[in-house]
């Protein structure tokens, strides 16, 4: 299709975005919980980042076979499974109170988090290359939903009990999916092709350059979003609440931002907005450094948000180019570079844990980001290499 806008692509553009928001709010529930199960289990910085992380490593490999399978049968079938898939891992969170059944129901949420790479595809199908940037960024803004997990999951913990907290979440999920089922459809025109990874791979440094700039845009969110509540629990003391809240904002400003970057692609080019987004995520990273050694709420406040802004922005930038270079494959594409956007949020949260453990600070990890930020500016300002036919 993908040459005029048809009758149906702002619906099921709307269907694509509710459904990967409630996939992502059931991925993002134990993050917002971790400082309070910490107390309650008595476990290290380390083993906490290791139970944020989880689902985290998991939602990034399966992005891979599900873009795969979304390329073969479709993102209508995908998402049906995955929303009821979902539900029943939001249950398990619910009912799950040592450390190994928790650890058990991180792995069951990974699915979860991988659910943007069944959205990608079946967004892009509706939609010409010249508003795909701002289609998939919007479709991107079910981000929120791990805002919706910060600030709702510890509200229902503290007043009624985490098994209440999994009952409502699978219960608003599945009823979702069952809306889904009914409204939902496939871009007419578009007859599902089997796509093969070697031909993706095949394109080399056009599609690993893509998988580092998510790997930073991305996984710098998702990092950031996950682990935030406990930071903000460590440097201020604030309630695991309040702390949710405040989180639920740096999510929500990335998430807005995320159209934003998508809609400035599609008028000035991915590099452009790449570019600029970097070397702000830099500047940021060396105040949030700065203020690790004696934290001040107004300045961390603004880093915070402004760093997802830029976060944002980059990632919308990402995803408009992953279909133009791969037309045909953009699925498969999708799931390469979503799980190095994923594996970019599984490694900060560790990296924090064990520099807060063995230095008491987070300086380290703040620098880390600094130098990867700008490596990704500069090479994102020498411009992205041609689009090609791709093989799928």
């Amino acid at each position: 299709m993908n040459q005029e806008n048809t009758a149906g692509s702002g619906r099921n553009l709307i269907l694509a975005t509710l459904a990967f928001a409630l996939c992502f709010s059931a991925w993002g529930m134990l993050a917002p919980i971790a400082p309070g199960i910490q107390d309650d289990l008595g476990l290290s910085d380390t083993q906490t980042a290791i139970m944020i992380s989880i689902p985290v490593i998991l939602g990034s490999l399966l992005r891979i076979p599900l873009g795969l399978i979304t390329d073969r049968v479709g993102g209508r079938i995908v998402f049906t499974g995955m929303l009821f898939y979902s539900a029943g891992a939001a249950v398990l969170v619910g009912f799950a109170s040592s450390y190994a059944t928790l650890i058990g129901a991180g792995f069951l949420l990974g699915a979860a988090g991988a659910s943007f790479a069944v959205g990608v595809p079946f967004v892009a199908q509706w939609y010409p290359p010249s508003r795909q940037g701002m289609a998939i960024g919007i479709y991107g803004m079910g981000n929120i939903g791990t805002a919706v997990a910060a600030f709702s999951v510890p509200a229902i913990r503290d007043s009624a009990g985490q098994e209440v907290a999994g009952l409502v979440f699978a219960a608003v999920i599945a009823v979702y999916g069952l809306i889904w089922m009914s409204l939902a459809r496939q871009a007419p025109g578009v007859k599902p092709s089997p796509t093969r990874y070697g031909e993706v791979l095949g394109a080399g440094w056009r599609l690993w350059r893509l998988a580092l700039f998510y790997f930073v845009s991305f996984g710098g969110f998702v990092a950031m979003a996950l682990f935030l509540p406990k930071l903000l629990s460590d440097w201020f003391d604030y309630s695991l609440t309040d702390a949710g809240l405040r989180a639920a904002g740096f999510t929500l400003l990335a998430t807005l931002a995320r159209p934003i970057g998508g809609t400035l692609s599609d008028r000035i080019g991915g590099d452009k907005v790449l570019t600029f987004a970097f070397l702000g995520v830099g500047v940021d990273a060396i105040g949030l450094s700065w203020q690790a050694h004696d934290p001040q709420i107004v300045p961390v406040t603004i880093f915070c948000l402004t760093m997802a802004a830029f976060l944002g922005l980059g990632s919308g930038a990402v995803f408009k180019l992953v279909p133009v270079h791969f037309p045909k494959s953009t699925g498969a594409a999708t799931g390469i570079v979503g799980a190095a956007g994923g594996l970019g949020g599984f490694f900060p949260p560790l990296v924090l844990g064990i520099v807060k453990d063995a230095t008491g600070e987070f300086v380290l990890a703040f620098v880390f980001l600094v130098a990867f930020a700008w490596l990704c500016a500069g090479l994102a300002s020498g411009g992205m290499p041609a689009p090609e036919e791709d093989g799928g």
